[in-house]
């Protein structure tokens, strides 16, 4: 298991969910929300304050102010007060929230490939130093600002995957690829 793999301690409150047991539906019924999502891309773009974060997203204020408030409970975004009077607070994502950089870069490229023709946002890597330090030079790398062409890598083999390499090794007790095992008595 590697260090990405290994548990944390959860911030979100354990919730049971309907269907197959999955923690991308887990995930979906914390941050699977639209204001949700684009609060914490704005976060992670470096607008903290409210403000600017509605400015941004486009939401109502109010759902806003309730995505914030349940990202702030599940552990994904914390308040950090700025000034005391009046009181104002600014949100920053927690090591939950940053963990969620993937996801935005994910839905940039999918958005950039499959809806816009231009790409109004481009994810930019700056290889100052790699994470021992060194300069990304002294390692043998490019040390210039590029655009960001990400792939998706093994951590074990090294090599890159492609959805025909990946299969489905489902451990949910009583479910199989196809659903569950056993017939729900239930539904019908």
């Amino acid at each position: 298991m590697s260090a990405a793999q290994e548990p944390h301690a959860r911030t979100a409150p354990t919730v049971t969910l309907p269907g197959r047991p999955c923690s991308a539906a887990a995930a979906l019924h914390v941050v699977g929300e639209k204001w949700a999502l684009l609060a914490v891309r704005e976060i992670f773009f470096g607008n903290h304050r409210f403000e600017a974060i509605a400015r941004n997203t486009g939401a109502p204020r109010d759902r806003l102010a309730a995505r914030l408030r349940s990202l702030e409970q599940a552990g994904v975004v914390e308040r950090r007060p700025y000034n005391e009077r009046p009181p104002r607070h600014e949100y920053h994502l927690t090591e939950s929230g940053r963990d969620l950089a993937p996801v935005i870069r994910a839905l940039l490229d999918w958005g950039d490939r499959w809806v816009l023709e231009d790409r109004p946002v481009v994810m930019v890597h700056e290889p100052v130093a790699d994470a021992a330090g060194r300069a990304a030079e002294d390692a043998g790398g490019d040390t210039h600002a590029h655009d960001l062409d990400a792939a998706w890598i093994c951590r074990t083999c090294g090599g890159e995957v492609v959805m025909h390499t990946l299969t489905v090794d489902v451990r949910a007790p009583g479910w199989d690829r196809s659903g569950p095992r056993q017939p729900d008595p239930s539904v019908g």
